[in-house]
């Protein structure tokens, strides 16, 4: 595996998690707040299960600060591959928005279970997803 895209997202170990923060008031945030704004700030993991809430295909190169592959020394447009966006819902906690892999755009749909993964974002650093569950399950049969 990479280097974390961001050291402070998801939690190490065996099953990582998203890394939340909940506040005083009992609300769970997305992502940890830092600096001032952590004070009173509990470290929260958050499910590693959740419901596809909303959806879209990334198909063309976006614009920077994406790091992603296509935005390389030497690559550009015809190197991008598209992918899928989505919110997931962690019930009771927070929508996040994240990648969707495992997946093609004409098989999701609305409440789907999803899980938390942790996938390659470009040729050194690893960032987070979440891929539908029926696929984890069918590759463990």
């Amino acid at each position: 595996m990479g280097q974390k895209i961001d050291p402070n997202l998801w939690s190490d170990g065996p099953e990582p998690h998203l890394m939340g923060g909940k506040l005083p008031s009992g609300e769970v945030v997305f992502p940890m707040p830092v600096g001032d704004a952590a004070a009173g700030v509990e470290p929260y993991k958050l499910s590693r299960r959740g419901k596809l809430w909303s959806w879209t295909s990334q198909g063309f190169l976006p614009k920077e600060p994406y790091e992603g592959p296509g935005s390389g020394p030497g690559e550009g447009p015809p190197d991008f591959q598209p992918f899928l966006l989505g919110y997931v819902e962690l019930p009771g906690e927070v929508i996040v928005e994240s990648r969707i892999v495992d997946a093609r755009l004409e098989d999701l749909h609305l409440g789907m279970e999803l899980e938390f993964c942790i996938v390659p974002f470009n040729m050194t650093h690893d960032t987070f997803a979440f891929r539908p569950v029926a696929a984890i399950e069918s590759k463990a049969a």
